[in-house]
């Protein structure tokens, strides 16, 4: 029996590669069926033109996207506005995906967010509960519901206008990073600020918005969302603190020194936490900060 399947292994073997040779060394050609009446008007073989209107004659841009050419079979690609290459574009579209995270991170309400949640698992003690998979995706959906009306202003102003070809690159990015600064400087503390004007040799009223480069307001909003972060995580340890000395005292007080406090001060976190309805007032005041 093994004999006999080794064989019919063998010859499998010689079938598939006879099958693979054949279709590798075989002249396959594929051809198109196009209508007669198309070679009569083939361009190169007549005077008449392949174009339905003329170069020039757009007035609007819903015009310049219509298909101008009267083949029967045409591959063409509309998502550009005139100005850069669709390779290009697709290039640009890859190098802001490879940095949506960074700008997610940093441009955005999640750093606040997620080292508030790490400082509330850490309070309670309770080591990997939530695990980091939630508090990550909840740090995302929460931000995502922080950041929506900026996101659809993003869209309505900036991509939508830019997709029609109404407005230019410039005017792309300048439409697209307003709103974003709209909702960085309201977070962002003024002696941060000046701190990163006063770096790069620029002079500031401390007022306007508008003379506040991108390049000073970002790391200005960064440093700012860490020091709200921490003092916020500084107010969630306090009650915390405070059951871990209470728990300390009294196991110094029974004369049993070598039993952790944490061991028995976790439980009474947790239910503290539950009664008090923890999460609630955790999140809901924290995403009440950025409104």
């Amino acid at each position: 029996m093994k004999n006999l399947f080794s064989g019919i292994k063998k010859i499998s073997m010689v079938c598939l590669l006879v099958v693979v040779g054949i279709f590798c060394i075989s002249p396959w050609k594929v051809y198109a069926t196009v209508p007669d009446t198309h070679f009569e008007n083939e361009t190169g073989m007549t005077d008449t033109r392949t174009n339905i209107e003329g170069p020039g004659t757009a007035q609007t841009p819903e015009e310049l996207q219509e298909l101008n050419i009267a083949n029967n079979l045409t591959i063409t690609y509309q998502n550009g506005n005139g100005e850069v290459a669709g390779t290009l574009r697709i290039l640009i579209m890859l190098t802001l995906i490879a940095m949506a995270p960074i700008l997610l991170i940093m441009l955005t309400s999640f750093t606040r967010i997620i080292i508030v949640l790490h400082f509330t698992r850490s309070a309670l003690n309770t080591q990997t509960a939530p695990p980091n998979q939630v508090l990550i995706g909840l740090t995302l959906f929460l931000t995502f519901f922080i950041m929506s009306p900026v996101i659809s202003e993003i869209n309505t102003e900036a991509v939508q206008p830019f997709e029609a070809g109404e407005i230019t690159q410039e005017e792309f990015f300048e439409r697209g990073m307003a709103p974003l600064r709209e909702f960085m400087y309201p977070q962002t503390q003024t002696k941060d600020v000046r701190m990163f004007m006063e770096i790069s040799g620029l002079e500031w009223d401390g007022e306007s918005i508008d003379e506040i480069p991108t390049s000073v307001l970002i790391p200005s909003f960064i440093i700012s969302e860490l020091r709200t972060a921490f003092i916020i995580g500084f107010l969630i340890y306090i009650p915390f603190i405070v059951i871990d000395m209470v728990v300390a005292s009294t196991l110094m007080s029974m004369g049993m020194m070598m039993l952790p406090p944490t061991t028995i001060s976790m439980p009474f976190k947790i239910l503290l936490f539950v009664l008090a309805d923890g999460w609630n007032l955790v999140i809901g005041n924290l995403v009440k900060t950025f409104y």
